[in-house]
């Protein structure tokens, strides 16, 4: 049995291997963003490097970007929770020989991942109560307009968006299929994949198509403190600024998890708040003809449709995305940006 920790930073991710007496198995190696599907072969033992054989690994709750690859290949995926980690950076987790470690030592004691649950799976009760304690907040980012489920109800408008990319194959897909119908989509983009894949985010915009602050890593914001949210926030910020030359109007939080402390920071500037009025579930890989029937059974005027191009395996979603299309355009529906439905400028 082996024992992998992977570990992130602003460069991309970290990975150690231990075998059952805590040695390492194979030299640490670092991996860039857009080689996640290379590192999951590798971990799979596809790829030459790795020792065969069954592999445990573990990631932060501040590390939601690669489980879903990783789960959907089989492999054994573990979420490490704040209270097992003592202190971490502020931006970044800890090492990810640490991770191996614990996954190693205390594997019984982590959070199984599986590809239907996602990252947050086991956190219900952190997720909910969050939830619960921003309201207050939500009521002045709101009055403020600030903060937005749907759009006018009145007007045969919709924004379909994507969440999780850019990925160097899905996004291109995605992308394809938004052309050949002639629509437009907001892209809600995390800063390790900005920074990695500049072409591939102006690539978005070159298209016609807005762009959204969906944070660095993608973590479980009930585990941030305020100075890590912004920190989140505002580097991803620089990485559209840097590939693109503008900062997006929008945010939306991962998973929709939210907190009283952390968005306390968006009321002092910003983006604005945008979460959803339709899930397509399809992070949970219910199948292309699920996921479009669960969009067209719920979507009307308004609606702020969530879908995914990015952290995981989403052959499914680009699978559905005609049907979706299809569907609300019979409905004489017209896609416009996850902004221009809340009324927002563009860009920051």
């Amino acid at each position: 049995m082996l024992y992998a920790g992977i570990a992130w930073s602003a460069d991309g991710y970290r990975v150690e291997v231990v075998d059952a007496d805590g040695e390492r198995a194979v030299p640490g190696t670092h991996w860039g963003a857009e080689r996640v599907p290379e590192l999951t072969r590798w971990l799979g033992g596809g790829d030459g490097g790795m020792p065969r054989g069954r592999c445990a690994v573990a990631l932060e709750s501040t590390n939601g970007l690669v489980d879903g690859l990783l789960t959907a290949a089989g492999l054994e995926v573990y979420r490490v929770d704040p209270w097992l980690l003592g202190e971490r950076p502020d931006f970044g987790s800890v090492p990810a020989l640490a991770l191996a470690e614990l996954v190693r030592t205390r594997r019984a004691t982590l959070s199984p991942l599986t590809a239907e649950g996602g990252g947050q799976s086991g956190r219900d009760e952190d997720y909910h109560d969050g939830i619960r304690r921003s309201a207050p907040v939500e009521a002045e980012l709101t009055e403020a307009g600030r903060w937005f489920r749907h759009g006018p109800r009145d007007r045969p408008e919709i924004a379909l968006t994507f969440d999780d990319g850019p990925d160097p194959v899905y996004t291109r897909q995605v992308l394809a299929l938004l052309a050949r119908y002639g629509v437009r989509a907001t892209f809600f983009c995390v800063g390790l994949h900005v920074n990695a894949l500049p072409d591939e985010v102006r690539r978005i915009v070159d298209a016609g198509h807005s762009l959204g602050n969906h944070t660095w890593s993608h973590p479980f914001l009930p585990d941030l403190t305020a100075r890590q949210f912004r920190l989140q926030l505002d580097r991803t910020g620089e990485a559209f600024e840097r590939a693109v030359g503008r900062v997006p109007a929008v945010f939306r939080p991962p998973y929709g998890a939210r907190t009283p402390e952390t968005l306390t920071e968006l009321l002092a500037g910003g983006p604005a708040l945008a979460l959803w009025d339709v899930d397509s579930w399809d992070w949970a890989r219910p199948g292309p003809e699920k996921i479009a029937r669960t969009v067209l059974d719920h979507a009307g005027p308004g609606s702020l449709i969530l879908m995914h191009d990015g952290g995981g395996d989403r052959h499914q979603s680009v699978l559905a995305l005609p049907a979706v299309i299809e569907g609300l355009l019979e409905r004489n529906l017209s896609f416009v940006s996850a902004e221009a439905l809340a009324g927002l400028p563009k860009a920051l």
